[in-house]
C-alpha cells in the first residue's frame, strides 16, 4: 500500500482525473506506483503503507518504501499458502495471485481478510481501492460483498463481512446481497459506511440500515472495466467516491461531516461468502497523506480523540435530546405549576379544618 504527501489531489495514469491508482512499472508488471501526476515532475513524497509513523517533530513521516506496495513486488507479499509478510497478514481463505489478492473465491462458506501490520498516524488521508467483484451467480444470487476497515482491532474474524462485530473505527461496506426482503428503497449492490465506538452491532437482517451514515447504489459486479473506490478523511469530513462506470469519472457516494476518528488504527479488507458466493479481488490499495491548511479556529476544534464518534448521529439506544423550550413556554409551565401548588395547599387547609371540627364534635 502506498502513501503520498501532496498539496493537491492525485491523478490516475495522468488522465487528468483527480484521484487514482495505476499499475506500476516493475518487470513482472506487479509493481505499483504512487506518484503525484500533476505535471510538476517528481512526486512530493512516495511511501508504502507500513512506513508511516511519527517523525521527530510529531508529524507523520513518509519514507520511500515503494517496494512495499500492494500487490507490490512478488517477494513482498506472502506466497500462496503462507499467512504473513513483513507488512501484511492474511487470514482465512485469502490467496495471493500474480496480479491481485483474492479475499474469497466463488465458493460457498468462505471468508478471508488482508490486514496491514503498521498503524496509521496520518491526520488527513485518502485510501484508494482498486477491486473486482465477479462470479457465476445471476442477479441477487451472489454474495455477500466485502468491507474496507480502519479499526483499532485487526485480524479478528467475525460475522461482519468476515471481520468482528462491535468494532472500534470505520467500516465501508460493498454489500452485494439484500438480506431485508421487504425493503424497496435500495438497489443492490450497495455501498454504505458505519462508524462504531464498540457499542453497536451491525444489523445483518436489515443490511446495516440502523447504523448507516450514508450510502449509494453501486453496480460493481461482472464488469469488463476497472472499478475503484476512494475513502477520503479530511478535516473530520468523511467522503466516499466511486469510479465504476468505465467513464474515468468520480461520482459522490457518501459525504458526512463531523466524523472523529482516532489515529493509530489499522487498515484492512475482508470478505465473506455464505450460501451464495462471488470472487472478491483486491487489485491495489493505496494510502495518500493529504496536506491541508487549517485556521486557528479549526486547529482548536480539531482535537485528538480516543474513541470514534460522529457529531449529531442518532443510533439505536440513543435517546433523542429534548428540544429547547421557548421563554414563554417555560414561563407558562412555572406559572401553572405554582397555581397548582397554591390550589393544593388551599384544599389541604380546608380539609384539615373540617377534620378538626369533626374531632371537636366527637369529643363533646
Amino acid at each position: 500500500m502506498s502513501a503520498e504527501s501532496s498539496a493537491g489531489e492525485t491523478q490516475r495514469g495522468g488522465s487528468g482525473r483527480s484521484l487514482g491508482v495505476s499499475p506500476g512499472g516493475g518487470e513482472d508488471g506487479a509493481g505499483l506506483q504512487a506518484s503525484r501526476l500533476d505535471g510538476g515532475g517528481t512526486p512530493v513524497a512516495a511511501a508504502a503503507m507500513g512506513g508511516l509513523g511519527r517523525a521527530d517533530g510529531g508529524a507523520p513521516e513518509a519514507r520511500a518504501l515503494a517496494h512495499q506496495a500492494l500487490p507490490g513486488l512478488r517477494g513482498e507479499l506472502p506466497s500462496v499458502g503462507s499467512a504473513s509478510s513483513s507488512l501484511w497478514e492474511l487470514m482465512g481463505n485469502t490467496m495471493v495471485m500474480t496480479q491481485f489478492v483474492r479475499l474469497t473465491p466463488d465458493i460457498q462458506s468462505k471468508q478471508g481478510a488482508l490486514w496491514n501490520r503498521v498503524p496509521c498516524y496520518l491526520r488527513d488521508w485518502e485510501l484508494q481501492v482498486h477491486f473486482k467483484v465477479h462470479g457465476q451467480g445471476k442477479k441477487n444470487l451472489n454474495g455477500d460483498g466485502f468491507a474496507i476497515w480502519y479499526t483499532k482491532e485487526r485480524m479478528q474474524p467475525g460475522p461482519v463481512f468476515g471481520s468482528k462485530d462491535n468494532f472500534l473505527g470505520l467500516g465501508v461496506f460493498v454489500d452485494t446481497y439484500p438480506n431485508e426482503e421487504k425493503q424497496q428503497e435500495r438497489v443492490f449492490p450497495y455501498v454504505s459506511a458505519m462508524v462504531n465506538n464498540g457499542s453497536f452491532a451491525y444489523d445483518h437482517d436489515r443490511d446495516g440500515r440502523p447504523t448507516e451514515l450514508g450510502g449509494c447504489t453501486a453496480m460493481v459486479r461482472n464488469l469488463n472495466h476497472d472499478t475503484f473506490l476512494v475513502i477520503r478523511y479530511v478535516k473530520r469530513r468523511l467522503t466516499v467516491l466511486l469510479d465504476i462506470d468505465g467513464k474515468h469519472e468520480w461520482r459522490d457516494c457518501i459525504d458526512i461531516p463531523g466524523v472523529h476518528l482516532p489515529r493509530g488504527y489499522y487498515f484492512g479488507v475482508s470478505s465473506v461468502t455464505g450460501d451464495l458466493s462471488d470472487n472478491h479481488d483486491i487489485i491495489s490499495l493505496k494510502l495518500y497523506q493529504l496536506s491541508v491548511e487549517r485556521t486557528l479556529e479549526e486547529e482548536k476544534r480539531d482535537k485528538e480523540v480516543f474513541l470514534p464518534v460522529v457529531e449529531n448521529m442518532k443510533l439505536p439506544g440513543m435517546e433523542t435530546p429534548m428540544e429547547s423550550m421557548s421563554g414563554l413556554a417555560l414561563f407558562l409551565i412555572v406559572f401553572f405549576s405554582l397555581v397548582a401548588i397554591v390550589f393544593a395547599i388551599v384544599i389541604g387547609i380546608i380539609v384539615y379544618n373540617k377534620w378538626q371540627e369533626q374531632s371537636r364534635k366527637h369529643f363533646y
